[in-house]
């Protein structure tokens, strides 16, 4: 064999190579870190839909649920018990940020996933049951004012959480100590709207792509979505912002998954390519805008750029509310 065929023999074991090492993972699964229902859950759920109908993946991933933390018990048994397994996304929100931002995760922090993708955005709302006597937000605020221990609100997470500082940021707007509310804690937006259906919450700090479902049942209504400005969407107009109501706060929740640590740059690049082609097709526009997701589309190297800056302003709000120091 001369010279030239030897390294065209060469060059074609390598990229048949890096094509096995880029392959479609055997057995995909998204991790839900969260009970079923909720936000994690929607995210897992559309990824799963769109990766087969994009032809991406041949099979659909299959979806798993481990609830704990607000996300604390699937990053640490992603981080620490398979850190290398390129088949297995995990969804996250800008709730996990926080909880990260608050050291809530263990000895693990923000540099110790990989971060991949994120494929949406919704935004924070306040959810009350339909017959509820609050009709507006400076209804739940007067209550809160009157005694904040006669309203129970049930949010994701114990304090601190995302839920929570929708919350806190209504109360500190109206002079009211954060502390001074009556929290449950509950596990993402599938039991929120369960509690507050069975009436064993007052009011539910969860977000609007948890929430239409039950307001399209006539089962919920929302008081207050922290949105710049109303929702552009037929069953999103009628809803108020907090802002117009009178409390300046917005809060979006951005969707999204990340891999584990040690998986290998060529199966990172498969994932990234994946959701790159994903997020440019107008087939999962519309998946996404079913599941009442708002346009955000950032990948690789952007997203952990995105990631770690808004750790370190999470980190800084959380310190205003005396959670860190």
């Amino acid at each position: 064999m001369n010279l030239s065929l030897r390294k065209v023999a060469l060059a074609a074991g390598v990229m048949l190579f890096a094509g096995q090492l880029m392959a479609e993972p055997k057995r995909p699964e998204c991790i839900a870190p969260a009970s079923p229902g909720g936000g994690f859950d929607l995210t897992c759920k559309l990824a799963q839909s769109a990766l087969v109908n994009e032809k991406l993946l041949t099979k659909p991933m299959r979806v798993t649920y481990m609830p704990g933390g607000v996300g604390a018990v699937a990053y640490n048994a992603v981080v620490a018990q398979r850190p290398a397994d390129a088949g297995t996304l995990v969804a996250w929100s800008s709730g996990s940020l926080l909880n990260l931002a608050q050291g809530k995760f263990g000895r693990f922090d923000e540099t110790n996933v990989r971060w991949l993708a994120a494929v949406g955005t919704s935004y924070g709302a306040i959810a009350v049951k339909s017959d509820s006597p609050y009709k507006n937000l400076d209804d739940l605020v007067q209550a809160l004012k009157k005694d904040p221990s006669k309203v129970v609100i049930g949010s994701g997470g114990t304090v601190g959480s995302q839920d929570w500082m929708q919350t806190a940021l209504i109360a500190k707007a109206a002079g009211i100590n954060p502390r001074d509310l009556r929290y449950v804690a509950l596990e993402g937006g599938g039991e929120i709207a369960t509690a507050l259906l069975g009436g064993h919450i007052q009011v539910g700090s969860t977000d609007i792509s948890d929430s239409m479902p039950h307001i399209q049942s006539g089962d919920m209504r929302l008081l207050a979505v922290f949105a710049e400005n109303r929702l552009d969407e037929p069953e999103m107009k009628g809803i108020p912002t907090a802002r117009e109501q009178g409390y300046d706060i917005v809060w979006p929740v951005v969707r999204g998954f990340y891999l584990g640590p040690k998986v290998s740059d060529e199966d990172y690049a498969w994932w990234k390519d994946a959701f790159d082609k994903l997020l440019a097709s107008e087939d999962f526009a519309k998946l996404r805008d079913q599941r009442e997701l708002f346009p955000f589309a950032m990948t690789g190297p952007e997203l952990d750029t995105y990631v770690k800056k808004q750790v370190a302003d999470y980190k800084v709000l959380a310190k205003e509310f005396g959670l860190i120091q």
